[in-house]
């Protein structure tokens, strides 16, 4: 495998990694009831504290954009490779709630996308980018939740599982959305200033990375709450093969963070979110034409607005 061909197949794996993940339960067509509790409160905040739970009416819909922009660029000593993601977004309907013995059940389906078309670009380009942003269209699953916002199963659709789907966009959605639109909250009561992480394991082909959600409750106003978010991944050193490529990579080095501002409505199936990071890998790839040095940069931003009251 050429130097050129090692790269490119590193942008496609390793762009899946950087805070693009997601759960491995919840990459499958479904994902297994909750065990354990996946909530450290680091800190109760002043008084007065009271629980943080979700309340979700029977019948709830709620109407949310994501909208996000990512780009990749992977390097060795003589090439370089360059995967970006143009400005996407998505129109999303979650809902409605059916209430369960355990919390929620709600729909989520990706209503419409659309692709961010700059004025004055190349009519073909354009259209490309539209057609590779409307292959998200309809793309959605259910899932159920408690009232502290644990997953406790979730399915994708026929469309998610369909091959022409981006993984790794569809991964970023997944990801995105269970750390932003559905923060887990904490068990015991809490007021301004508590602080309290949500911890998961990502796996992606193979690779393993840790992921931290911290969180700080900043405002709360009835049922709506203002919160600050900063996202950490990290991997132990690691060797994947992939065979079927002929390709190992090795894990040196591989964290991400990202920062953000959530406020989050406890009556609503989303909320209003936006965050923004990057992403270091350090990794060694082998082929059958040696081995190669690759680092990997990201940057990304992800920006979600709950529109139902605009309706």
């Amino acid at each position: 495998m050429s130097r050129v061909a090692i790269v490119r197949a590193l942008v496609l794996v390793s762009a899946l990694l950087a805070w693009t993940g997601c759960k491995k339960d919840e990459s499958s067509t479904t994902t297994p009831a909750v065990s354990g509790d996946p909530v450290l409160l680091l800190e109760a905040g002043a008084e007065p504290r009271a629980p943080l739970r979700y309340k979700i009416a029977e019948g709830t819909i709620t109407k949310s954009n994501m909208d996000f922009t990512m780009a990749t660029l992977a390097t060795t000593d003589d090439a370089a490779a360059l995967s970006v993601v143009p400005g996407v977004r998505l129109h999303i309907v979650s809902g409605p709630a059916m209430a369960t013995d355990d919390g929620v059940k709600f729909e989520v389906n990706v209503a419409k996308a659309e692709a961010a078309v700059p004025q004055g670009l190349d009519p073909e380009v354009a259209e490309e980018l539209r057609q590779s942003a409307a292959v998200l269209d309809d793309v959605g699953g259910t899932v159920e939740m408690n009232d502290r916002g644990m997953t406790l199963s979730a399915e994708l659709n026929d469309r998610a599982k369909s091959p022409d789907i981006p993984l790794r966009l569809l991964m970023m959605i997944v990801n995105a959305r269970t750390t932003l639109s559905r923060v887990v909250l904490p068990a015991e009561p809490v007021g301004l200033g508590a602080r309290w992480e949500a911890r998961k394991e990502i796996e992606l082909y193979g690779f393993k990375v840790e992921q931290v959600d911290s969180y700080t409750l900043v405002e709360r106003v009835g049922d709506e709450i203002k919160l600050n978010v900063t996202v950490t991944q990290n991997a132990l050193p690691q060797t994947v093969d992939f065979p079927e490529d002929g390709l190992a990579i090795s894990v040196e080095e591989m964290t991400a963070n990202a920062n953000g501002e959530i406020i989050l409505n406890l009556n609503a199936l989303e909320s209003d979110a936006a965050a923004a990071g990057e992403a270091k890998d350090k990794l060694s790839v082998t082929g059958q034409g040696g081995s190669e040095k690759i680092e990997v940069s990201e940057a990304f931003e992800i920006r979600m607005t709950n529109t139902t009251a605009f309706e």
